[in-house]
């Protein structure tokens, strides 16, 4: 009896070390695609878990003429692992739903049309018009803070929203920020960004910082205290007020802006990669490439 106890209580420790492998924002975008698929079927009469490849694959189809290609790869990958928590088994691989995958994207493309990088001069502008805005000075010297830290260090909005004031030191360069844990790290080893003065005080974000946690007295704990959507939303909000089309910028924005801009400047892909935390150069490349569309324009050596 003691043995069944025990084969019971491991059983119950490698589901909870399945879920643990994940990241809580991550199991949670798993089951949110996996819900709609789980629509799919009920709505077709069709058994979700396990999940015959056939019926995964009308799925798709069905997905593939509202969706990005993007986002069918990802309710796969999605549904595979819902399967594998459950302890069943599904053949992602299997030709029905490989060869479909193939023929959509002969006939609809895997271009994607993301959110606009707020590139520096377009943070500056928006900067200057955060200065001039009315209203509480105090939610004006935190989005301010959250605008440069967020573009300085290449955050991601959940690495953003979750720095502690622990995690900061304040060194003659600048500031040091210790990220504990990252989408590409959830094992948790952590890593450093570092953020230098900048000469203009009004742009520099560790002045910024500064005057923002002085002003707040803070000296423990979460240094902003908001979700990752109201990063959106302040990105959302200036662009606005900047005469810029809020709907083309996101939470990436800054991200994605400090990649491209740092690339028109010239920095290397390794050195760009170390300040966002990007493991694979895919996406790096494409900043680079999208930042030297003009300075490398072949039509630069044609004189008219």
């Amino acid at each position: 009896m003691s043995n069944l106890i025990n084969i019971k209580n491991l059983e119950f420790e490698t589901i909870n070390n399945l879920k643990n492998s994940k990241a809580s924002n991550t199991l949670r975008a798993y089951q949110a695609d996996f819900k709609d698929f789980t629509n799919f079927c009920s709505q077709n009469g069709f058994k979700e878990m396990p999940a015959n490849p056939k019926i995964l694959s009308l799925y798709l189809t069905q997905l593939s003429s509202t969706s990005k290609y993007s986002t069918l790869k990802r309710r796969i990958a999605s549904i595979g692992i819902l399967h594998k928590l459950k302890g069943h088994y599904l053949d992602t691989k299997h030709p029905i739903i490989v060869e479909n995958l193939m023929g959509i994207k002969r006939k609809f493309g895997i271009n994607q049309k993301g959110k606009k990088p707020l590139l520096i001069n377009d943070l500056k502008l928006i900067i200057n018009v955060l200065e001039n805005t009315k209203g509480n000075i105090n939610k004006r010297l935190r989005d301010k803070a959250i605008l440069l830290i967020g573009f300085s260090g290449g955050f991601r909005r959940s690495e953003l929203v979750n720095i502690d004031y622990e995690d900061l030191e304040f060194v003659n360069e600048g500031v040091k920020i210790f990220i504990k844990r990252s989408k590409t790290d959830q094992s948790g080893e952590g890593s450093i960004k570092a953020i230098p003065y900048f000469d203009n005080e009004i742009y520099c974000p560790v002045k910024t910082l500064k005057n923002w946690l002085n002003e707040k007295k803070i000296k423990t704990g979460k240094i902003f205290n908001v979700s990752d959507k109201t990063i959106a939303l302040i990105i959302k909000k200036y662009s606005n007020l900047a005469g810029f089309d809020s709907n083309k910028y996101a939470g990436h924005s800054l991200r994605s802006g400090f990649a491209t801009s740092a690339a028109e400047a010239g920095a290397e892909e390794r050195s760009i990669m170390n300040m966002t935390g990007h493991k694979s150069t895919e996406m790096v490349r494409r900043y680079i490439k999208e930042a030297n569309l003009f300075k490398n324009n072949a039509l630069n050596k044609i004189k008219f």
